[in-house]
């Protein structure tokens, strides 16, 4: 088996698994549902394995977390821009 093959895989779906709940949040304009602590959470969580990849050098472990984070970078702006809630007053 080539693990190379399962490492892009997982990259990729990890990558993009954020974009279908970004797009029904700018579709609907609804964050109602969305755990803005999920988000903040997931979002470091993605960092770190960002600088680990940077410690290691590995180039696919960088783009995969610098595409997540990207992604879930605008899922906060999305987030702060429909929701509700007043977080800062």
């Amino acid at each position: 088996m080539d693990w190379e093959i399962i490492g892009y895989g997982a990259a990729t779906l990890t990558m993009f698994g954020f974009v279908p709940q970004l797009v029904k949040m700018v579709q609907t304009k609804s964050v109602d549902d969305v755990s803005l602590f999920m988000m903040v959470q997931l979002g470091l969580g993605v960092f770190l394995w960002m600088v680990y990849g940077l410690h290691l050098q590995n180039s696919p472990l960088i783009v995969a977390n610098f595409v997540s984070l990207t992604t879930l970078t605008l899922g906060l702006v999305v987030y702060f821009k429909y929701t509700t809630r007043r977080y800062f007053r």
